[in-house]
């Protein structure tokens, strides 16, 4: 395997790493390991149990190829030239053929850390004790993962049925040591890489080079950098909720425990919990009990008077728990889904020792996570949107209730404000919209029509990670508009939770006064919301 380098680690050669260990068996793998794995805040070993399970599947693959039965993929060839027989010294050499055959994606690259997670993803899957490998295969991809060796895969190819074939090449293909790599931020040929570091390419075995190909991983991997993601939009949606009702002191009745409990989506009553728990104590939000004795004060003769006190919020304000609830259960959904088949046997065929079985099936088809993706696309187009409605009430004079037109802390009509900005986000969620658009209803048979029903899997996942990476650009302005707007009035009666986020917030802000170029702003909060622990460490107010 890998030689240590500078930064050995536990599952190499004399390790001394101190990063906090996953240790994969195949069952448990979640989000947030694959994506901190990705990045390279975790490592990865292998689970002694499952590595017995994998040494039973293996050595029971031997005993039926040396009894010569016939199995798809080991002594066979491909989709729908199966029936084609390969002759036993030619095994080896199938496997490293459907590998350079099917390497064949172009497009922009998956960032590397994207890619770690498919390898992250893939061994998960291997380990847990169906497909057959060696375990000399397991060590080296555990090795990769570790020393931050991230194999090149091209965006485009994958139609996400017999799983994520050119992907997954393009995987295989670093690990034989015939594609490129990034290693430590260069993109690199894998055979010099592995030189570099002391160690040979993989010579795959028979069922090994399908194994690595024909499953889901590059989706699930994805995906999983998706969600890890929509989490957070969900989370920061909720605070932006909350500073909006306070800086337009909004009336609390609409997030009143009782009127949720009576429509009861799950996602409804964690939202309007959570802003409930953002904005506790107070003293900008209109309580509907003290709401008619102000009105009444306004009276003025005749048989109709004008009040300046909103009877009832803008939706955007007052529907956050309502338009959120279906967000927030399509996020639950998709976690659900995507854990699942980062923990599934997704390859073909399946080998079960105890029971004697080489199951063929379809366990590579990814309609499950290609449902789950066009959905989150759904959901965070329709966070989208309430985002972007909310700017547009702060800016446009005719809405946003007496503050600056386009928060201008100058002079109108001199300075801009935030008018300028405000076209990200209208932009951003019109391109959101359009991403909505499910792909995974659109099947094209191909492969000669062996594969007439395909997922379109991994283009869902892409899909979603484009929109939840524009939904970032838009929060980000969102939360610069809501701190411009606090910097005019209410900051100093914000509720406890509200307060907290707002302290930290502002100790970063300077309010926008066309002194500075305001994509800079920008660039600086996007970082600070998205990369950062900052809403996951204000845990305790998440519902």
């Amino acid at each position: 395997m890998f030689e240590a380098d500078t930064r050995p680690n536990p599952t190499s050669s004399g390790g001394t790493d101190q990063r906090p260990v996953v240790v994969l068996n195949g069952y448990d793998l979640t989000v947030e390991d694959i994506v901190a794995i990705g990045v390279g805040d975790k490592q990865v070993a292998l689970d002694p149990a499952a590595l017995e399970r994998c040494r039973a599947s293996r050595a029971f693959l031997e005993q039926e190829v040396a009894a010569q039965r016939v199995i798809y993929g080991v002594n066979t060839s491909f989709g729908p030239m199966c029936n084609k027989i390969i002759e036993d010294r030619e095994i080896e050499t199938l496997q490293v053929n459907l590998i350079r055959s099917h390497a064949a994606g172009l497009g922009d690259p998956l960032k590397p850390y994207i890619a770690i997670g498919v390898l992250v993803v893939r061994l998960n899957t291997l380990v847990k004790g169906f497909s057959g490998v060696r375990l000399e295969l397991l060590e080296f991809m555990r090795d990769m993962i570790n020393r931050g060796v991230a194999p090149y895969i091209p965006e485009c190819g994958s139609v996400g049925a017999s799983g994520d074939l050119i992907h997954l090449a393009h995987m295989a293909l670093g690990i034989i040591g015939e594609g490129k790599v990034y290693y430590r931020d260069a993109l690199r040929p894998a055979a010099e890489v592995f030189a570099e570091l002391g160690v040979a390419p993989m010579r795959l075995s028979f069922k090994e080079g399908i194994a690595l190909m024909n499953g889901t991983s590059a989706m699930t991997a994805l995906a999983a950098f998706a969600l890890f993601g929509a989490k957070k939009l969900l989370r920061l949606s909720c605070v932006t909720g909350a500073f909006a009702l306070e800086i337009f002191g909004g009336i609390d009745d609409a997030f009143d425990e009782d009127l949720h409990r009576v429509k009861p989506h799950p996602g409804q009553l964690d939202v309007a919990g959570t802003i409930r728990n953002l904005y506790r104590g107070s003293k900008n939000i209109t309580l509907r009990a003290n709401m008619h004795e102000l009105i009444r004060g306004q009276k003025k003769d005749g048989p109709v008077f004008e009040t300046s006190i909103n009877v009832q919020d803008v939706y955007s304000v007052r529907c956050t728990p309502q338009v959120l609830a279906p967000v927030a259960e399509a996020i639950e959904l998709a976690n659900r889904t995507v854990e699942t088949e980062a923990n599934s046997s997704n390859d073909n065929p399946i080998i079960v020792p105890e029971q004697r079985k080489v199951i063929h099936g379809g366990n590579f088809h990814g309609q499950s996570i290609g449902f789950v993706m066009d959905s989150l696309c759904i959901a965070i187009a329709t966070l989208s949107t309430l985002s972007e409605r909310r700017i547009n009430k702060y800016l446009d004079k005719s809405l946003n209730e007496g503050l600056p037109e386009f928060l201008i802390p100058g002079t109108l009509g001199l300075t801009m404000g935030f008018m300028g900005a405000q076209y990200l986000a209208t932009s951003t969620t019109a391109e959101n919209r359009q991403l909505a658009a499910p792909v995974s209803t659109h099947s094209i048979s191909c492969n000669a029509s062996n594969q007439d029903v395909v997922s379109m899997g991994t283009v869902a996942a892409r899909k979603a990670f484009k929109s939840v990476s524009n939904a970032k650009h838009i929060l980000t302005l969102e939360v610069l508009a809501d701190l411009q707007a606090l910097s005019f009035r209410n900051a100093e009666g914000l509720g406890r939770g509200t307060g907290n986020i707002y302290r930290i917030l502002a100790g970063e802000f300077t309010p926008y006064d066309n002194s500075r170029v305001f994509h800079e702003d920008l660039v600086r909060f996007r970082k600070l919301l998205f990369s950062s622990q900052l809403f996951d460490d204000l845990a305790g107010y998440w519902q």
